[in-house]
């Protein structure tokens, strides 16, 4: 994985790489990832996304935005939101953990995921959550790394070709001390592939 970087990207970063990660998010959604959007879908409504729900947040410094590079492309991104309520400062949630369907089981989704809890740790963050499709690979790498399911919500959300619902799971991970009578801290294991883009 020796040509495969991980970077953070600050807004005027993430404005000039705009068309790679447009391009990344529709290739994901054409594949079909469940990560909020159905088809059609196309560059414009991507480049529209990354514009107005992210690049907001990445400059006002509440959203970070990873992405992974190889050869000067952009082959994968995740983001952690902290911009959450005042109750509840310790915790951070992924969204949109996306693997280019040509990059997948390179290892990309784990070094973002890596890099993210990173990312949190040095903000002070001791809890991850995040959702997933119930049943797609995503859920399985999460469990490796050590995050806990909570729950699952059946029916919760539209497939991309908008025929089907399918259910989601929210899982969570401590990364910091527990809080007394908290669940422990889990240890990663190491883990097998990459997943189909997360939703959220």
């Amino acid at each position: 994985m020796a040509d495969i970087t991980i970077e953070r990207l600050d807004a005027p970063g993430a404005t000039d790489c705009l068309p790679d990660l447009a391009a990344l998010l529709r290739a994901c959604v054409t594949a079909g990832g469940a990560v909020s959007f159905v088809l059609p879908f196309s560059l414009e409504d991507s480049a529209a996304f990354w514009r107005h729900q992210v690049l907001p947040g990445v400059a006002a410094g509440t959203r970070i935005l990873l992405v992974a590079r190889t050869h000067d492309r952009v082959a994968g991104s995740v983001q952690l939101e902290c911009g959450l309520p005042p109750n509840q400062p310790h915790r951070a949630e992924v969204t949109k953990l996306l693997v280019h369907p040509d990059d997948r089981r390179r290892g990309i989704a784990r070094l973002l995921m890596r890099a993210l809890e990173q990312q949190a740790q040095q903000r002070h963050r001791s809890l991850i959550t995040l959702d997933t499709r119930t049943g797609d690979h995503a859920e399985r790498l999460y469990a490796d790394l050590g995050y806990r399911a909570a729950g699952v919500i059946p029916g919760f959300a539209r497939d991309p070709d908008g025929d089907r619902l399918h259910g989601t799971t929210y899982m969570y991970k401590l990364i910091g001390p527990s809080e007394p009578g908290g669940p422990a801290r889990d240890d990663p294991s190491p883990g097998r592939a990459d997943p189909q883009p997360a939703s959220g």
